[in-house]
């Protein structure tokens, strides 16, 4: 008998969460080059979001020490455009105010890759047509790399100077300590769907998305996250009910859950958190 995930079909990712040194460079570098809007912000933190929906949370922590290079966190957020005009733009705006480290077709979206002033990985990225994606033999979805055609994706910007409404947090992908813990808490335990997997690296989704979540162990993590860099990362589900179920279903498993505002937080086998909340 197939056991029903915990994590819906519907869900989908809603913010992610920083902790930073430079708050202002930091908010500068999410508003201007990536395209996001400050929607409030104080002497510790900022919310930048796109069409009044918060996205991104920046939080300054004087104390709070740089992530080293054996602590699991982030490898990148994620924020998924709705066209490729808007992504041809994001491409002006990042040969024109930052600098570019990596760019890729993934047969599934376009995608380009930069980092924030604190070191953070970005991914901005826009989705091909559903009906073009890939299919191995198995049903699952097929995510590759291959180069992709910068002076092509530049003709189509539309020259928007901000990302357009409709702009989201499409996944977020994480450094972990282990893999095989990684694949029991977010496939086993949460029933997330892994769409595509390799030795080193898991692409998991709810429903029948490419993928919500990247984990990988490609550069050898082997503490738990901590300091600077991803605070928490928020998976949103249909509505209050599905929320009680989620904490039911985590609290049988035995995992800690901590009440939060609006939802509640665990933490992942690499010592991130992640957070639920109702739509």
């Amino acid at each position: 008998m197939t056991r029903t995930p915990l994590v819906p079909d519907a869900a989908r990712i809603g913010r992610t969460a920083l902790t930073v040194a430079d708050l202002e460079a930091t908010a500068a570098f999410y508003r201007d080059v990536v395209g996001l809007s400050v929607l409030a912000e104080t002497e510790t933190t900022a919310t930048l979001g796109v069409d009044g929906t918060a996205l991104l949370v920046l939080r300054r922590d004087d104390d709070a020490p740089p992530r080293t290079d054996d602590r699991a966190g982030l490898f990148h957020n994620a924020f998924r455009v709705p066209s490729r005009a808007a992504l041809g733009a994001t491409l002006e705006r990042i040969r024109d105010r930052s600098e570019l480290s990596g760019a890729s077709d993934h047969y599934v979206s376009e995608a380009l890759y930069l980092a924030d002033p604190e070191g953070n990985g970005v991914e901005v990225y826009a989705d091909r047509p559903r009906a073009e994606w890939p299919r191995t033999e198995d049903g699952k979805i097929g995510i590759g790399t291959v180069s992709l055609d910068l002076d092509d994706l530049v003709s189509a910007s539309d020259g928007a100077a901000a990302a357009p409404p409709g702009t989201t947090v499409g996944h977020v992908h994480l450094e972990a300590t282990s893999l095989s813990a990684s694949r029991a808490f977010y496939a086993d335990t949460l029933g997330l769907q892994v769409q595509t997997e390799s030795p080193s690296a898991l692409f998991l989704a709810a429903g029948d998305y490419h993928h919500h979540l990247g984990v990988n162990v490609w550069n050898g993590r082997s503490r738990p996250a901590d300091g600077r860099g991803v605070a928490w990362f928020e998976f949103l589900v249909p509505d209050e009910a599905t929320l009680t179920t989620v904490r039911r279903g985590l609290a049988a498993a035995d995992a800690s859950v901590t009440e939060r505002e609006a939802g509640f937080e665990v933490e992942d086998p690499s010592g991130i958190a992640v957070r639920f909340r109702a739509e």
